[in-house]
């Protein structure tokens, strides 16, 4: 027995330490999302390299969106930035043993920042320069990578005696992403201009980041509301999905639409750092997303879906959103948003979709005010053997926005069909019916 008890907790202890992180990022709608980091060595210079260093968003659905991302990392030994083309350090720190020509930066831990675009041509690089803003392949596959060019010395001029950076950071320019140890990888090939020849890199590691919502913000971002043809009650977000009104804890975190102090606040000291200024709002959100069942045909249905942005600080570009409804493999008709199922199961079931707007017309999610919504409607096709109004059926099961989960309303709120008994009625009947049941029993038998 002893010896099975000895066994029993060294899988304990081997499994508990195999197991990822808390903080370590899944999504089962994009379980194979991440962000790379790829470093090219282009060529060897007298006191270290000159190295092309380019971040792709693999992610489906999750952008880095302005004021874009910030790259941080430790170097391994004393080494220096000389120059950079298509982005910059945010510190150039102390550079005062360097008596003529200082270097760009000579930080141990330097943060890069991309440049805004309207750069000169002459600083520029291909993929730099959009502010650190990176779209994903899916919603834009020409703007989903940024790079830029670094110029390193005293940092070694063979394979052998440079080291990679260590301790990378991601920022966008929160926190979110977790970044694993630089890997050595085999050098990447380039195609020339003409087609007909490749060249190498002398050298080429890779960084891999993964996202948590959990390490981005304690509260979250969006709620969802729900309604229905068939039913008169909106079910509206949840009270405090986002945060509770409390102008004692948290002053100026709201303002009302109809406020003459409503200008002021939104150029209030938060403006420039960033910090959400939202409508009050039972919910909070600085966005709420409207799920309406609109129509009933005999061989099909139709939804309306509203995004509403009460944020007066910020206007959402190039948003998203993404739903898991079962009957997505039926998608007939959209209007006004463009569309793609996500398939995170292989294929072989299509319950995901991704939605954005259309570019120049709806892609840009203006800040809370009349205009500050975006709305659509999705014509599907009923499958006879899975659909069906009752139980919630009609309603999304999971609503991201920006990547971020949204919160939705309890199971039991939503919106019943009419003739669907509500059911805390049914207990007071069956104790009605078991209490005259009861009398009627004792007075036969009396009588």
């Amino acid at each position: 027995m002893a010896a099975l008890g000895g066994c029993a907790v060294l899988l304990a202890a081997a499994l508990l330490l195999s197991a990822p992180a808390a903080t370590e990022a899944y999504d089962s709608l994009d379980p194979n999302g991440n962000i790379t980091i790829k470093w090219d060595l282009k060529e060897w210079t007298p006191d270290g390299y000159v190295a092309m260093v380019t971040i792709y968003n693999y992610q489906q659905f999750r952008h880095i969106s302005a004021p874009g991302w910030q790259l941080g990392w430790t170097w391994a030994k004393k080494e220096v930035i000389w120059s950079m083309v298509g982005a910059q350090t945010t510190e150039q720190g102390d550079c005062s043993k360097f008596k003529t020509n200082p270097p760009h930066c000579c930080k141990r831990d330097p943060t890069v920042i991309d440049l805004l675009p309207g750069t000169p041509y002459k600083d520029q690089v291909a993929n730099c320069c959009k502010g650190g803003v990176i779209s994903t392949f899916n919603q834009d596959p020409a703007n989903a990578a940024s790079s830029f060019q670094i110029s390193v010395g005293l940092a070694g001029t063979t394979n052998k005696t440079v080291k990679v950076p260590k301790n990378f950071t991601l920022k966008t320019p929160g926190p979110g992403y977790t970044c694993g140890r630089a890997t050595v990888v085999r050098p990447t090939k380039f195609l020339m201009g003409d087609g007909r020849r490749t060249t190498q890199a002398l050298m080429t590691w890779n960084v891999t980041c993964t996202y948590s919502q959990f390490l981005a913000q304690k509260t979250p971002t969006c709620c969802v509301a729900l309604s229905s043809f068939y039913n008169n009650t909106i079910v509206g977000c949840p009270t405090c999905s986002c945060g509770c009104q409390n102008n004692n804890t948290h002053p100026g975190s709201c303002v009302n639409p109809n406020s003459p102090y409503l200008q002021s606040a939104i150029d209030g000291p938060g403006k420039y750092t960033g910090q959400p200024l939202v409508q009050c709002t039972s919910h909070m959100c600085p966005v709420k997303v409207h799920w309406h069942v609109k129509l009933n045909y005999k061989d099909y249905w139709r939804v309306k879906v509203t995004i509403t942005n009460f944020n007066y600080r910020m206007n959402y570009t190039d948003w998203n959103l993404v739903v898991q409804h079962p009957n997505f493999n039926n998608i007939t008709k959209l209007f006004s948003f463009n569309y793609k199922p996500l398939s995170p199961y292989g294929g072989r079931i299509n319950d995901s979709a991704m939605f954005w707007g259309m570019k120049f017309y709806n892609d840009l999610l203006n800040q809370a005010g009349p205009f500050g919504n975006a709305q659509t409607e999705i014509l599907l096709q009923k499958d006879p053997e899975t659909f069906t109004f009752e139980k919630g059926w009609a309603f999304p099961r999971r609503v991201y926005f920006n990547g971020d989960n949204c919160v939705m309303p309890p199971p039991d709120a939503y919106p019943w069909l009419p003739n669907a008994s509500p059911p805390m009625k049914q207990p007071w009947t069956l104790k009605l019916l078991v209490f005259w049941t009861a009398l009627a029993t004792l007075l036969a038998y009396y009588a």
